[in-house]
C-alpha cells in the first residue's frame, strides 16, 4: 500500500512539474512580440552579400569618410594613392578582372579604418572608409567566384 501511495505521489509531483513549465512556456510566448517570432527569409533578411560575376571588368570606386588621410593600394597593380579627407576617387575600370584581386588601405597616421563595401551600380565596387577600431580592416578582396571579403 506504502509503495503505490509513492507511486502516485511521484504522478503527481512529475504532472505539476509539467503543467508548471507548459505554463510557463505558454506565459513567455504571449509575452514575446509576433515580430521577434520566426520569419521568413523575404520579411528580414538583411543586407545582400556584394558579388561580381567572375572575370567580368568591376569599376573600383574608393571613398575616404574620415577626418584623415588614407592610402590605398591595389595589390601588384599600383602604388599606394593617397586618398584625402572626403575625397572619392575612380580607381580601375578592370579590377576584378584577374583571379583573387584585392585593394589594400590604411590610415597614414596608423589609427584604425572601417571599410565598408557596396554595389550601386552592376559592375561598381565601392568601398567606403570609415574610423574604426582596433584591429580595424586592411584590405578588400574578390575571390574567384565574384564574392567580396573584407579583411
Amino acid at each position: 500500500m506504502q509503495r503505490r501511495q509513492n507511486s502516485v505521489e511521484h504522478w503527481y509531483f512529475a504532472r505539476s512539474i509539467a503543467m508548471n513549465v507548459l505554463s510557463a512556456a505558454l506565459s513567455a510566448a504571449l509575452l514575446i512580440p509576433a515580430s521577434t517570432l520566426a520569419q521568413t527569409c523575404a520579411s528580414n533578411c538583411g543586407a545582400r552579400p556584394v558579388q561580381f560575376v567572375p572575370g567580368q571588368p568591376v569599376q573600383l570606386e574608393m571613398v575616404n569618410r574620415t577626418p584623415r588621410t588614407v592610402e590605398v593600394e591595389q595589390i601588384n597593380r599600383t602604388n599606394p594613392i593617397a586618398l584625402l579627407p572626403g575625397q572619392t576617387l575612380q580607381l580601375d575600370r578592370n579590377f576584378g578582372t584577374e583571379p583573387n584581386t584585392s585593394v589594400a588601405f590604411w590610415d597614414t597616421t596608423t589609427l584604425s579604418v572601417r571599410a565598408v563595401v557596396s554595389q550601386p551600380q552592376p559592375q561598381t565596387l565601392r568601398i567606403e572608409i570609415h574610423p574604426g577600431q582596433s584591429p580595424g580592416d586592411r584590405s578588400v578582396y574578390i575571390q574567384n567566384d565574384g564574392r567580396v571579403t573584407v579583411f
